[in-house]
């Protein structure tokens, strides 16, 4: 991962940087010389933009105008170079760069090309790609190695700063996307989230071993009393969701395995979170929270323990049938309304949303189901059990 700060870190003879100061925390993927429009078409979030100002198709108003629309893009730092160094950067482009908090560096005509620029910056990225390689490396090895010696977690406890006496776990961090028409640009933003992750990962008070893995996530930490780091982890992906660069686009979910101390099942923590990756979206998760585990299933994860289910399975049935055939008979969703009206706590204004449905059309099927099933509303252990059944045959077909 490569900010702003380590460009400006780098020194290049005759590249200064003018403005923008509060931006230097920008992440930089990539390096690119602006030159026609529309930008979107080939510019992504955290590209590092290079523009000449040549007075024919770049003078100083049109650089002014694509600042602007670049960092509307998400551009992680812009730097301009002027012809023959005929003019200085006015004011009110420095003024305006400061106002976007958008890392702003000019480059002296007879100084560091864009040439050398981008190639300084292109070789710290890859040079940073491949520590990152390196500890996701070790942390495979760890998690998949047929031979876990004391030999090699001493080495990664001693290069890491592991305190292997205590227990840790691991997290696996899932990201469900939405794709538009646009599958290039789909991948740059996803791309760019895993910069961002990677950054905040990187900050965190536990330092943990971190990889990208088959379109996953995977963290190994040090499991404490007070959740700290879980805690944090819950902070980071809201953040990341919500920020608008993602909001809508993306959405993570971290799943934790159980802690252990002997790093030979650090493994078998691993397979733990994977195993409930498919059921993430099944739990009940009013709150939406970010990070879950085993213990967020409660009561079920110990009805698929035994050999036979048999007995589970047909008391779901019996008790979900005239839902079921009145849904197929009907195309309704009258299981589908009654899960949504458990998660936004029996609150119709909130579920009505949710579903995108008037609050009358809510009530009338709310009241269906209690004709169906010849229930009282007030009978809350009754839609308790309904809705276990609904979750148990769910999470029993995954």
């Amino acid at each position: 991962m490569v900010t702003c700060m380590d460009v400006n870190n780098l020194n290049l003879d005759g590249m200064e940087l003018i403005a923008g100061e509060k931006g230097l925390n920008r992440i930089v993927s990539w390096v690119y010389l602006v030159q026609t429009r529309p930008y979107d078409e080939h510019m992504n979030h955290g590209n590092f933009a290079l523009i000449v100002v040549d007075h024919i198709r770049f003078d100083f108003k049109e650089v002014r105008k694509s600042m602007d629309e670049l960092n509307e893009l998400g551009i992680s730092g812009l730097a301009i170079s002027v012809v023959d160094d005929k003019e200085s950067i006015p004011k009110s482009i420095i003024k305006r760069a400061n106002d976007l908090s958008l890392p702003l560096f000019y480059v002296r005509w007879k100084g560091a090309s864009f040439v050398d620029i981008s190639q300084s910056i292109g070789n710290l990225i890859l040079e940073t790609g491949i520590m990152n390689k390196r500890t996701g490396d070790y942390l495979y090895n760890l998690l998949f190695g047929y031979d876990v010696n004391d030999r090699y977690v001493r080495k990664i406890s001693g290069q890491f700063g592991l305190d292997f006496s205590k227990p840790y776990r691991v997290g696996i961090i899932a990201v469900d996307r939405q794709y538009g028409i646009n599958l290039e640009q789909d991948e740059h933003i996803y791309e760019y989230y895993s910069d961002c992750l990677n950054r905040e990962v990187f900050k965190m008070k536990g330092r943990p071993m971190f990889m990208k893995f088959l379109n996953k996530f995977v963290l190994l930490f040090e499991a404490k009393e007070d959740k700290e780091i879980e805690h944090e982890i819950e902070k980071i992906l809201k953040k990341l969701d919500n920020s608008p660069r993602f909001k809508g686009l993306i959405k993570s979910t971290c799943i934790l395995g159980a802690p252990y101390k002997d790093p030979s099942k650090f493994g078998q923590s691993y397979q733990e979170a994977k195993s409930l990756i498919p059921k993430k979206d099944l739990l009940p998760n009013p709150s939406g929270k970010k990070v879950l585990s085993a213990s967020s299933m409660g009561i079920y994860k110990y009805m698929f323990r035994g050999n036979d289910q048999r007995e589970i399975l047909d008391y779901c049935n019996n008790k979900l049938s005239k839902l079921e055939e009145y849904d197929h008979a009907n195309g309704t969703f009258l299981q589908e309304t009654l899960l949504a009206y458990y998660m936004n706590g029996f609150n119709s204004a909130k579920t009505a949303e949710a579903l995108f449905i008037h609050r009358n059309s809510l009530m009338y099927r709310i009241k269906k189901i209690e004709e169906l099933l010849d229930m009282d509303s007030n009978d809350y252990m009754e839609y308790l059990d309904l809705l276990n059944c609904i979750l148990v045959k769910r999470l029993m077909f995954i």
